[in-house]
């Protein structure tokens, strides 16, 4: 089904350009942009298998060089008013966000970047300094801390009262290609606690404050174990891409994915509603509401952390 015949632009309408188009994630950006109004100009990843561009701007320019790519970025942004791009979107391989928000930066256009947004906290005081050279912003994906679920649970004040007692629990099967991708490789994934983690780090951080004890129970290539205290809850915490973790009802049912999250025992209904929060994500961002690098930064620090400990 392709969506573009009710597009309609003005003058507001902004242009983006999309690194990583043939992932995983680049489909949410792309209904994002989409759904919020914009023009998608131009796209850029290695695999040509993206054929998903035909279902929400099948006019796009693309590039399977990222050097060909920076030099499209370049012409427009060099060319006729109104031609440049306002925003990259990166949902590129995590050990490459640094670079791409860089030339992102650097072409004159803001970057909207997949979560994690850098793999290592020191990269984020260098994208700071290139931020403040340009001129432009880099924002980032924490679409969790826009659940309806989770907004209610803040609203209901966690951090007042006795510490609360938090079990989460983020099982998503995966099968061996994810271990003999770059997802497997922890150097370039930041391992399990960044990768499939890292935006449920960030909300606990958001609701119930920084982290203080942290410690790591169990560690595999395809699970890990730990507990946190922080500032207003002890958190017990279980990640896993392992589907012999998943429930017996989920697996019954041929579900690959389980999430659950329990705050002093009630169960905080949050595993629905997760497919329209990237448009949420991009009308804050385009609101001038959007969640930049010292967001991002405690939730980096503390995956970092989980990354360097041993059971």
């Amino acid at each position: 089904m392709t969506h573009t015949a009710d597009t309609k632009h003005t003058a507001d309408t902004k242009n983006f350009a999309l690194i990583g188009a043939a992932g995983f994630i680049a489909p949410r950006h792309m209904k994002a942009i989409f759904e919020t109004g914009h023009r998608l100009c131009a796209a850029v990843d290695p695999h040509d298998a993206v054929g998903v561009l035909d279902r929400w701007f099948p006019d796009a320019q693309f590039f399977t060089e990222t050097e060909r790519f920076d030099r499209h970025l370049e012409k427009r942004r060099c060319g006729p008013k109104g031609a440049r791009i306002h925003y990259v979107s990166i949902c590129s391989p995590n050990y490459l966000h640094d670079a791409h928000v860089r030339l992102a930066l650097r072409s004159g256009a803001d970057a909207i970047c997949e979560k994690p947004l850098v793999i290592n906290p020191w990269n984020l005081d260098q994208l700071s300094r290139i931020e403040a050279d340009t001129g432009r912003r880099v924002f980032t994906v924490l679409q969790l801390r826009l659940h309806p679920a989770l907004l209610a649970l803040r609203a209901q004040g966690p951090t007042q009262g006795p510490r609360k007692r938090v079990t989460l629990d983020y099982i998503t099967g995966r099968g061996p290609w994810y271990h003999a991708s770059w997802k497997g490789r922890e150097t370039q994934s930041g391992g399990l606690a960044a990768n499939i983690g890292i935006h449920f780090f960030d909300a606990l951080l958001w609701l119930f404050g920084p982290a203080d004890r942290v410690a790591v129970a169990r560690k595999t290539p395809a699970t890990m174990t730990g507990e946190l205290s922080l500032a207003h809850a002890d958190v017990s915490w279980r990640l896993s891409v392992d589907m012999n973790e998943l429930p017996d009802h989920a697996r019954q049912a041929g579900q690959s994915t389980f999430r659950r999250m329990c705050v002093d025992g009630d169960e905080v209904l949050f595993s629905d509603g997760f497919t329209d929060l990237h448009t949420r994500v991009y009308e804050e961002i385009l609101a001038g509401r959007g969640l930049g690098i010292d967001d991002a930064r405690p939730a980096i620090e503390l995956v970092r952390r989980i990354r360097d400990l041993n059971p």
